[in-house]
């Protein structure tokens, strides 16, 4: 059995194998992983976490059973996902784990790991673990225990790496910007870098209690960062996920600019264009046509950061991203990053001496509607008959004017139903009939 889905492993708190219990067993399992590699030396694992309840059960119960292995813990506190991927290499650690269900509701939660370059761990070092798992925890000797530490000096460490990001010779003095924290693991960094830099900074759901992360604000919710842009007069919005590894932006009239908005930008009006863009399969067609006419090369990736980082290392780029927000500059950082992707875009506002709604003109998305069809129990759509020929009729349909997608989550029981085209009456119909399609061969099977 295989516990890593495609972000780690995640699940409702309490609920196995995101519990306590499992969370000892894995912290170990990892541990006795890490010390086969490094036999002769005590390895450094590196863990952080956001501002979820559960997560400080989980950080204990990890902590002791990689301790308990003979590693050595260095506790980072509530930090964004990609800060953890950062400060694993910056502390020359062996892995970086990370406790966060993202996007996801206060009550789900999970556990990722980073290798010590600060990437997604392998295959092989996640079926290692998955085959230690079935190992008792034995303590040979209570001299090879490690230890945990708290490292004091993790927010400014990730606040100045951040600021790296940014050209040295512009600063953000000029500009106004209102920031959604999410109440997330960004709540104090996210504010501080912009601010830094020179940006008069308005914080939106920047408290976090536990409970209210992600909850109506963020990245999935910028409904009140729409709001607040428009009111406050800025010049932009941005608004970050639960872990701050996703950002969605908002310009000075309060629209919505999405992860395919930012690739545009980046690909086309900074000064140093990028070699070629990877999106998703989710990515708009408008990206794709405009891409081809800026002669920027462009390919499409599975849906997960892990894919377009996948895709970008055989192409030799730097440059991918999801119509979420998950934006990779691997120039800049070893994985997605919320306040870097942000940075970027800053950037050639600032080199253009343009608005972010300049810089997004003449682009324009075509209608796409994205249902989430919840599911008590996963099916697997292709396996249903009845359903496979739905799909193929609505494709029938929509070829040479849109696209179609169906796929389940990775993360959570829910079935995605994409439609794409160039008529907005169109697609919605035809995407909430293949939703209603799945939830009523659901129920029957």
């Amino acid at each position: 059995m295989s516990y890593f889905g495609t972000d780690g492993i995640r699940g409702e708190f309490g609920q196995f194998p995101i519990t306590p219990q499992f969370a000892l067993q894995l912290g170990f399992a990892a541990g006795k992983v890490l010390k086969n590699l490094r036999p002769n030396k005590k390895p450094i694992v590196v863990m952080g976490k956001d501002t979820r309840l559960s997560g400080y059960i989980l950080e204990s119960a990890l902590q002791a059973g990689l301790n308990a292995a003979g590693v050595y813990v260095h506790l980072l506190g509530p930090l964004p996902t990609p800060a953890i991927a950062h400060l694993t290499r910056a502390l020359h650690a062996d892995a970086g784990i990370v406790i966060s269900a993202s996007h996801n509701p206060y009550f789900d939660n999970g556990i990722k790991f980073f290798s010590g370059e600060g990437k997604k761990l392998s295959n092989e070092l996640q079926q290692a673990i998955n085959a230690e798992l079935a190992n008792e925890l034995f303590i040979e000797d209570s001299a090879n225990l490690g230890k945990s530490v708290r490292v004091k000096d993790a927010n400014g460490r990730y606040i100045e790496f951040c600021k790296s990001t940014f050209p040295y010779h512009y600063d953000l003095r000029n500009l106004k910007i209102v920031v959604d924290c999410a109440n997330g693991a960004a709540y104090n960094v996210g504010p501080a870098v912009f601010r830094e830099l020179g940006a008069k900074v308005i914080a939106l759901h920047h408290e976090p209690d536990g409970l209210n992360i992600n909850k109506d604000c963020g990245s999935t919710h910028p409904e009140d960062l729409q709001k607040a842009v428009v009111e406050h007069q800025a010049d932009l919005g941005i608004a970050f996920d639960g872990d701050a590894d996703r950002v969605i932006l908002v310009d000075r009239m309060g629209q919505l600019v999405t992860g395919d908005h930012i690739l545009y930008i980046l690909a086309t009006q900074a000064e140093k264009k990028p070699a070629g863009i990877v999106g998703t399969v989710m990515s708009n067609m408008a990206l794709e046509l405009a891409l081809a006419k800026a002669e920027v090369p462009f390919v499409r990736a599975k849906v997960g950061d892990r894919y377009v980082l996948q895709a970008l290392e055989e192409n030799g780029w730097n440059t991918g991203g999801e119509p979420s927000g998950h934006v990779l500059t691997l120039d800049k950082s070893t994985t997605g990053d919320a306040i870097i992707a942000a940075l970027q875009v800053l950037t050639v506002m600032v080199e253009q001496q343009k608005t972010l709604d300049q810089l997004l003109q003449g682009f324009e998305l075509f209608p796409q509607l994205l249902v989430n069809v919840r599911l008590d129990q996963m099916i697997d759509p292709f396996a249903v008959p009845a359903l496979v020929a739905e799909f193929d009729q609505a494709e029938e349909k929509m070829q040479g004017r849109g696209r179609i997608l169906i796929r389940k989550s990775g993360t959570e029981p829910v079935i995605r139903v994409m439609v794409e085209g160039n008529d907005l009456e169109e697609v919605t119909n035809l995407a909430n009939h293949l939703a209603d399609q799945i939830r009523l061969h659901a129920k029957a099977a």
